[in-house]
């Protein structure tokens, strides 16, 4: 009787313990830095706090007026940096490789655009890292087929 009520408490704390995990795992990060952002429309700039827009459930920055509405006008043209931003900024988390959606494995892993980034195996991360510049990088991780893929939202869900 004493190793049944051992292991039903036991069961208890693990069940608490998990759904206090997962109760956290759907909070959102601390405050944005926009401070660290590059523009999302223009990268070589940096990001300001006051040219927000809604994007995906998060926020994404530009540097200016003016980007923030080209963003606006047509946000699918830079989701690539868009997406790529809502990762730095901890919006959202990789949960899978981006190339083709599998397991990440810890050893398997890069940065692109300042975002560390994980991959499957070594294939993948040798096509991100032999793509050359940033953009062909971001391209290949956070354009929205791959991003899809590899990551989700931090966002609390409702």
């Amino acid at each position: 009787m004493r190793k049944i009520g051992a292991v039903s408490a036991c069961a208890v704390l693990a069940l608490f313990a998990s759904s206090m995990f997962m109760a956290n795992a759907n909070e959102p990060t601390a405050e944005v830095d926009v401070s660290k952002l590059s523009c999302a429309v223009n990268p070589k700039q940096k990001a300001k706090a006051a040219n927000a827009a809604d994007y995906k459930g998060g926020k994404v920055y530009t540097c200016c007026g003016g980007c923030l509405a080209k963003f606006k006008g047509d946000s699918a043209k830079y989701a690539t940096f868009a997406n790529h931003q809502l990762v730095a900024s901890k919006q959202f988390k990789q949960v899978k490789c981006p190339i083709s959606g599998g397991k990440v494995n810890a050893s398997k892993s890069t940065k692109v655009g300042g975002v560390s980034v994980g991959f499957c195996c070594g294939n993948c991360l040798a096509k991100v890292e032999k793509a050359g510049d940033l953009k062909a990088q971001a391209t290949l991780v956070f354009a929205d087929k791959a991003f899809k893929k590899g990551f989700v939202t931090t966002a609390k869900k409702k």
